[in-house]
């Protein structure tokens, strides 16, 4: 298959999964409109300021240099992504490959026009499900933040999701979680993203 199929059958294939996850056929995904975030009591909602064309700067071929926490220690690992920008920029789709890892995963971020919120799901190679409950955001003067809920060892914690420092060529992604409700929070992965030539 030469190149240019495989890009076109990626993308079929990319485009079905957003159809099926807003249709609600995917497993674990939803139908009708998203579930509004849970309140929280000390952290601030995430502002209506979602518009179409949010995540266009991701649209394309891309290195990462990885750092993820692993108790006191950080480690260090390459992966690659490719992201589809769909529906005139309602929907981004992002397939992550880290090979050494022999793992690959799918981000999913829709906007919800009503909430000027972006919805952002996760489905990972390994158990194949998307996730129920998206984490909801949106940028404001060139960051956005997203915060979704989770457990660690049976207790409640937010885990956010942050994109910086956007250029042409560059982006940072990193992940923070927080086990007291948004007081503090303790950096847990972090994501260097540079555009192929």
């Amino acid at each position: 298959m030469s190149d240019d199929a495989a890009a076109i059958q990626r993308r079929t294939v990319l485009q079905m999964a957003v159809g099926l996850a807003a249709s609600g056929a995917l497993p674990g995904a939803l139908p009708g409109p998203l579930p509004a975030p849970r309140a929280r009591r000390d952290a601030t909602p995430p502002k209506p300021t979602g518009k179409p064309g949010d995540f266009d700067f991701l649209a394309g071929e891309w290195t990462i240099e990885n750092r993820q926490r692993k108790g006191d220690e950080w480690d260090e690992f390459d992966g690659e992504a490719t992201v589809h920008r769909l529906l005139d920029g309602l929907v981004s789709v992002e397939e992550l490959r880290i090979p050494e890892r022999k793992f690959s995963g799918m981000g999913l971020r829709i906007l919800e026009r009503s909430k000027r919120l972006w919805a952002d799901y996760w489905m990972n190679s390994r158990d194949g499900v998307l996730a129920a409950a998206p984490a909801w955001g949106s940028f404001v003067d060139g960051v956005g933040l997203w915060d979704g809920d989770d457990v660690e060892e049976g207790k409640p914690i937010i885990v956010r999701g942050a994109w910086d420092e956007i250029t042409k060529r560059s982006c940072r992604w990193y992940q923070a979680v927080s086990r007291d409700d948004g007081k503090t929070w303790d950096q847990s992965w972090i994501m260097e993203w540079t555009r192929r030539k």
